[in-house]
């Protein structure tokens, strides 16, 4: 059913609840796995248009996603890492079109209405703009200190 399946990860402790559901799904349905992260801060908007080298967190963040592709290619899935630059919604959008995904798989924090207004949803966001069907797994932020590949590295970007 789905053959393709973009998972966008913000390299926190929320990408576990995504990663553990997609890891059975992609099982069941042998589908290979696109896992994008999109670096949103200052230098990662402007990075093609100032001509700027990747920052430390960019760099952090390519090294998180490569883990977790390998994680995942040595229990036998095909997985690739992409890490983008901009807006998190346009971005995963246009990933998903760019690496033809049959399905949208992201982690959601559960914010309530109010927060979502303040903070912005990407989840929201990428719902509304995407033809692709897309699935949310609701989140759970983890003891602070727990660092692993699937989990992040604790750090919260969304």
């Amino acid at each position: 059913m789905y053959r393709r399946i973009l998972v966008p990860l913000e390299n926190s402790p929320y990408d576990a609840a995504i990663l553990a559901h997609v890891r059975e799904l992609a099982r069941l349905c042998k589908s290979s796995l696109v896992f994008i992260h999109v670096a949103d801060g200052v230098v990662a908007r402007n990075l093609k248009q100032l001509d700027l080298r990747e920052s430390e967190e960019m760099h952090a963040d390519r090294d998180y996603l490569e883990r977790v592709a390998e994680e995942f290619e040595r229990e036998g899935f095909d997985a690739d890492a992409v890490l983008a630059s901009g807006d998190p919604g346009a971005e995963i959008c246009a990933a998903a079109q760019r690496e033809q995904v049959d399905l949208i798989a992201m982690a959601t924090h559960g914010h309530k209405f109010l927060a979502d207004i303040v903070r912005g949803s990407v989840a929201n966001d990428v719902r509304h703009a995407t033809a692709v069907p897309v699935l949310l797994v609701r989140g759970q932020p983890a003891a602070r200190g727990s660092e692993d590949a699937s989990r992040g590295t604790g750090r919260r970007d969304a």
